[in-house]
């Protein structure tokens, strides 16, 4: 991440709202900062959170979202507000005194990047700058803005840099930064290939290879629940082979998902009518990955299927 804001000297940095874990995260967030520099993907980050997030709620009606806000327990808000409304720069310091004399104690995050970034976003999407003259040129409008912000900026709590910073990185920083409890879940999925591959799936895992339990009379008619079906596919080595290896190749996969910024991942495991062999695959995988502390949920989507 950047720490060095143009325009300043070499060296010098801006101040970061860095959060140890004994310390509570902010209820009442506002996200600003300059056109093009992330905004709408931290307030994204904000809404995975679990703050309530509103995206430009016009100046004059946050202090009465202030109000309601109050009345609404274990709740948390995230507000993005910038130069999109015009009265912003004008209005916006009197506002945020005003919120503070209301006991909502805001917390200000101001985004920023470069402006040769920024001038690169811009013309990569093709979107004009909100804050363009007739016969102005980009360039110009990113500086105009940048000093026109420089005001709010100083009231910050949190300046975050993204120049140098993919998506992933982005929303790591948040994360990171504002999570209470930062969860990964893993979500597994049961089905039969007859009935066609989950949309959802993140990973597919084929166990057609197993011995297949459709095959005995006795267990034809049972599922991948059913303490003799399960005693059948333990009895095959290849059984507890396949185990073994899926769970070092998820011990090994999932930390790093976890690192992109993932807060989930979903994984399939299929044979040919998802009543036996994925079932119970599904199953087994779900109870390892919970001794290993991880949250993990199962469904068995062609369980009663025809």
């Amino acid at each position: 991440m950047g720490t060095n804001r143009p325009g300043t000297k070499a060296g010098a940095t801006v101040r970061s709202a860095t959060r140890t874990p004994s310390q509570p995260v902010p209820r009442f967030v506002i996200i600003t900062g300059l056109s093009g520099s992330g905004k709408t993907q931290v307030h994204k980050c904000f809404e995975d959170l679990g703050y309530f997030c509103i995206d430009n709620l016009p100046l004059r009606l946050v202090p009465e979202w202030g109000r309601l806000w109050k009345g609404l327990r274990e709740t948390k808000t995230a507000l993005i507000i910038d130069v999109r409304e015009r009265s912003f720069l004008e209005d916006f310091g009197s506002t945020y005194t005003k919120l503070k004399k209301m006991g909502l104690h805001p917390h200000l995050v101001f985004l920023e990047a470069d402006d040769t970034v920024l001038l690169r976003r811009f013309s990569e999407t093709r979107r004009p700058h909100p804050l363009a003259r007739r016969g102005e040129t980009l360039a110009k409008s990113i500086v105009r803005e940048r000093t026109m912000m420089n005001r709010i900026r100083t009231l910050a709590d949190d300046v975050i840099n993204t120049s140098r910073q993919t998506v992933h990185q982005l929303r790591r920083h948040v994360l990171e930064r504002y999570g209470e409890h930062p969860t990964f879940m893993v979500s597994l999925c049961s089905f039969g290939y007859r009935f066609g591959i989950p949309p959802e799936s993140d990973l597919v895992i084929d166990v057609r290879m197993l011995p297949n339990p459709f095959f005995m009379p006795r267990l034809k008619g049972r599922t991948g629940l059913d303490p003799s079906v399960v005693r059948f596919m333990r009895s095959h080595k290849e059984t507890d082979a396949l185990l073994e290896k899926t769970l070092d190749y998820l011990r090994f996969l999932v930390p790093r998902y976890r690192e992109e910024g993932k807060s989930y991942l979903t994984i399939s495991f299929g044979c040919t009518g998802g009543k036996h062999r994925s079932v119970f695959v599904a199953e087994q995988i779900r109870r390892a990955l919970e001794r290993d502390g991880l949250e993990a949920s199962v469904t068995h989507r062609d369980l009663h299927a025809d």
